[in-house]
């Protein structure tokens, strides 16, 4: 009865979400009152479990996802994105342009939220395809699958953060893991898969596309200060990992460990580019702070929603539905993380969203990676690769991909939609090859 009444719960969530239209926050705090309600909490211990769900998920990656948002917008704002951009796409050239293209939405899409890198992105698409006399699509679908990718499986995009504190993965093994998953499939799902779109016709150019956002002034910074800034986590979060894996000397591995808190390593991040991207280029520091604050204010729906998400997964737990689930799941014949990837990829077509397809996924599944020999790191990636699973009409980026592009609805479904969905099957399929390998 328990699980039906969750099943229930899940499904009004997501009809909240997609039909009624209802705030996906506001959704998670109604569909986790009436959970506890149903799954028979006391009625006075509820208002103190909500809480509870909410403080412990926001406490562990507010800052992270709060720090790496400001991190983004100012490599947006200082030109430091455009010039990796610009820089990539000299060393390429024509002859391997769409490889450029692939490696500059990688680059700028660990450290920028997939709608920033977005519209960041396609003008200099658009202004390869007019000096090349190119397709669009053609040129888009692989930098737009790295940034799609980069979303998905990368910390410290909102759902990997999300996914690794729910689960109890090690940050800096996700990121590794998932940018030995993303490489091959990005080369297939976005190099390989766009050779079929050279002749998909655009139509003229929309004038948003115009619009300049650096802010300051001309001066922008080198490409090896760009890259270094912007790419700081990745640096930080990746050595901090691998130096205790290959070192027995106890004071730096307790470096390591201090250093190598994600929060710390986001703050020192930020710093740094507080100077190098800010200060360094004559910007003042109001002009770097307000940069931080409309950062703030834009990712605020994200982090509360990852909350709300939080307030489910207590309901669950202190319910003992999650028990319930684990003694059902373990009579199912079919392997965790291909079950994980399944449920994420159906909560995401039913949705729309990767985050809260993600989040739902994660906290239905909890107990079943607390019940088995399973690697958390792994499970996170394939949580993440189910979330983008066929993005349709009732997924933004699908519209904002049709607009910006000024392609049909069917040309839309052939391109965006296959690509998305190869990404997904490519991601659960490198995440078995790599689990054999490692484990």
């Amino acid at each position: 009865m328990s699980i039906l009444i969750l099943t229930a719960c899940i499904i009004f969530l997501i009809l909240q979400i997609a039909w009624l239209k209802i705030n996906p926050f506001i959704a998670f705090i109604v569909t986790s009152l009436l959970a506890a309600l149903f799954l028979g909490l006391p009625i006075e211990t509820i208002s103190p479990v909500l809480q509870k769900g909410l403080g412990e998920m926001l406490g562990s990656i507010t800052l992270i996802i709060v720090f790496g948002t400001c991190i983004g917008k100012l490599a947006v704002s200082s030109g430091a994105a455009k010039v990796i951009a610009k820089t990539v796409m000299n060393w390429t050239g024509r002859k391997y342009v769409r490889l450029g293209l692939m490696i500059t939405g990688f680059i700028i899409g660990i450290p920028l939220f997939y709608s920033v890198g977005f519209v960041l992105l396609v003008p200099l698409i658009f202004s390869v395809a007019h000096q090349f006399k190119l397709s669009k699509v053609y040129l888009g679908i692989p930098m737009l699958a790295s940034l799609s990718v980069a979303h998905g499986f990368l910390p410290p995009h909102p759902s990997p953060m999300a996914l690794s504190s729910i689960l109890k993965a090690d940050i800096g093994l996700v990121l590794i893991y998932g940018i030995i998953i993303a490489i091959p499939t990005i080369l297939i799902a976005g190099l390989w898969f766009s050779t079929r779109f050279k002749n998909i016709k655009t139509e003229s150019d929309h004038e948003i596309l115009n619009v300049e956002e650096i802010t300051n002034e001309g001066k922008l910074p080198s490409f090896g200060l760009s890259l270094f800034s912007a790419l700081f986590p990745v640096f930080g979060l990746t050595i901090t990992s691998l130096l205790p894996l290959i070192s027995d000397n106890e004071k730096l591995i307790a470096i390591c460990k201090i250093i190598g808190d994600p929060s710390i390593i986001m703050l020192l991040s930020l710093l740094l580019c507080t100077y190098t991207l800010g200060i360094k280029m004559n910007r003042s520091m109001s002009s770097v702070m307000d940069d931080y604050t409309q950062a703030i204010k834009d990712v605020a729906l994200i982090v509360l929603i990852v909350g709300g998400a939080g307030c489910l997964k207590e309901v669950m737990i202190v319910s003992g539905v999650n028990e319930t689930i684990v003694a059902t799941l373990n009579q199912v014949n079919i392997h965790p993380f291909l079950l994980a990837w399944i449920m994420a990829a159906i909560i995401r077509i039913c949705v729309g969203s990767a985050t809260a397809a993600g989040l739902m996924t994660a906290s239905v599944l909890l107990p079943l990676l607390q019940s088995n020999d399973l690697d958390p790191n792994l499970f996170v990636l394939s949580v993440g690769a189910g979330s983008l699973m066929c993005s349709h009409v009732n997924d933004p980026s699908f519209w904002m991909f049709k607009e910006y592009f000024n392609i049909s609805l069917k040309d839309t479904f052939k391109s965006w939609t296959v690509m998305e969905s190869l990404v997904s099957v490519l991601g659960i399929v490198f995440i078995f090859i790599l689990n054999a390998l490692i484990h």
